[in-house]
């Protein structure tokens, strides 16, 4: 990504305080979409977008650590991580933490991704500063206590199961796996109830220390802010937790991957006694600092994106053999997936499956038309500024934009780069990523003879 612009002005700084560096990396209208970053002494990064029209502020903090970072014995600690932080601190309780926010009528939460965390709150203006303390004390001033951990442990056991009781959720889990077989990218973000049990609070806390250490974490605000003020408020909190103690500390840089394996051609079944059978078919996609991203965004809308799309109406629309079916990207930092989930009644499984290999080969083979194309891009332009009408949006944009590539890029120039994919740059990226033999992943209660012949699909 590319920033627009680049100047880089010194802020002020006493004999007793080390030196931040302040740039403007988007220079908005009016101070409207102005985008400003500070990076402090201890090489924690600030990021924000003004926006003076609103009444709310987003407040977030990224963390550069995912399920992605842990090893096979670790594996759900991120998120059980991410559930402890909100567990008390030294200052607050888990009351406190949430009474704090309830009582201004704001909004908290957290989630873990692969390759990243973030915990955030949405608040009115006026009482920025509160989830700024808030959320900074979480994050600096976690206890992690040994009988949180015991009690957590059940809530985490039951968010797994209530996953596994939701085969449309949990076959995309299986199709990681199916893809990347047993590696961090493969394994669930949950962990699994044998990892989770053999948590300890010790492992856990090592955990915390090694991966929240400020150069590993970006903040994000996005709203009705003051970006001097935000900065102030942020550094203040993490001074007081003695958080910022290296002053020479540099952010670390963004994530650069591990070349991890795809299979390809692989096909898993997971039995359960469902009233739908679900699947997923898909194959390698592409990584996410691509230059093909504009072309494959384009390319997954045309096929799978909205009620317009191919599969919609291949399969839907025209043959009634599902309710939900839609293509989807994930992208990682070395590599990335490309799927068609389609939950149907087991009897139209190989229905819908040739239907879609069918779709899939005819794109890679023929491409897509003019029209679909120009549609698709249309389709993209209107869903990305619809997605950024509200703070919290905007504060995800720029948080992950810092933490993933290091640079941020206007909504006008994300626009401009949609307007500027070329079919034939579309047809490249679909004969490249659907020309490539698929994997198929199934939950449901198939018969014998049914699984049997799911290979046939793949090959």
């Amino acid at each position: 990504m590319t920033s627009r612009s680049s100047k880089v002005t010194a802020r002020p700084s006493s004999e007793a305080r080390a030196v931040a560096r302040t740039q403007t990396l988007i220079k908005g209208t009016a101070g409207i979409g102005t985008v400003r970053k500070t990076t402090l002494p201890g090489g924690l990064r600030v990021v924000t977008e003004t926006l003076p029209s609103v009444r709310s502020a987003t407040f977030g903090i990224w963390a550069h650590v995912g399920s992605r970072d842990e090893t096979p014995s670790l594996n759900g600690a991120t998120h059980y991580l991410e559930h402890l932080l909100f567990k008390g601190t030294t200052r607050r309780s888990a009351l406190d933490i949430s009474s704090a926010l309830d009582a201004v009528g704001g909004e908290m939460n957290a989630f873990t991704a692969k390759e990243y965390t973030c915990y955030y709150a949405r608040v009115l203006d006026t009482d920025l500063p509160l989830a700024i303390d808030v959320v900074c004390d979480m994050l600096t001033g976690s206890l992690i206590l040994e009988e949180d951990v015991n009690v957590e442990r059940g809530a985490i056991l039951e968010e797994i199961a209530m996953t596994e009781d939701d085969p449309g959720d949990c076959v995309h889990d299986l199709f990681a796996h199916t893809m990347f077989g047993d590696n961090a990218l493969g394994r669930p973000v949950l962990g699994t109830v044998d990892t989770v049990n053999a948590l300890t609070a010790d492992r856990i806390r090592r955990f915390y220390r090694k991966h929240y250490d400020p150069t590993h974490l970006v903040v994000a605000c996005a709203g009705n802010i003051d970006h001097n003020k935000v900065v102030r408020q942020v550094r203040a909190a993490f001074e007081k937790a003695g958080a910022l103690r290296d002053p020479d500390a540099r952010p670390i840089a963004p994530r650069e991957g591990r070349r991890t394996i795809r299979t390809s051609g692989k096909v898993e079944l997971l039995a359960r006694k469902t009233e739908q059978a679900h699947v997923v078919l898909g194959m390698p996609g592409i990584a996410r600092a691509d230059d093909r991203r504009w072309a494959m965004g384009v390319l997954n809308t045309a096929l799978g994106g909205g009620m317009s799309s191919r599969l919609f109406q291949e399969v839907r629309e025209k043959r009634g053999l599902a309710y939900s079916v839609y293509s989807y990207t994930s992208a990682f930092a070395d590599c990335g997936l490309f799927g068609v989930y389609a939950g149907c009644r087991p009897s139209q499984v190989h229905d819908v499956l040739r239907i879609c290999r069918d779709e899939l080969d005819h794109v890679a083979q023929n491409g897509l038309s003019d029209d679909e194309i120009a549609r698709a891009i249309g389709q993209l332009r209107g869903s990305t500024v619809l997605g950024l009408e509200d703070t919290g949006a905007l504060m995800n944009r720029i948080g992950k934009s810092e933490l993933c590539w290091g640079e941020q890029m206007s909504v006008d120039d994300m626009l401009a780069k949609m307007e500027a994919v070329t079919p034939d740059e579309v047809r490249e990226v679909a004969r490249d990523i659907l020309g490539q033999r698929p994997s198929l992943s199934v939950i449901g209660p198939l018969k014998d003879k049914q699984a049997s012949r799911l290979h046939d699909v793949v090959a």
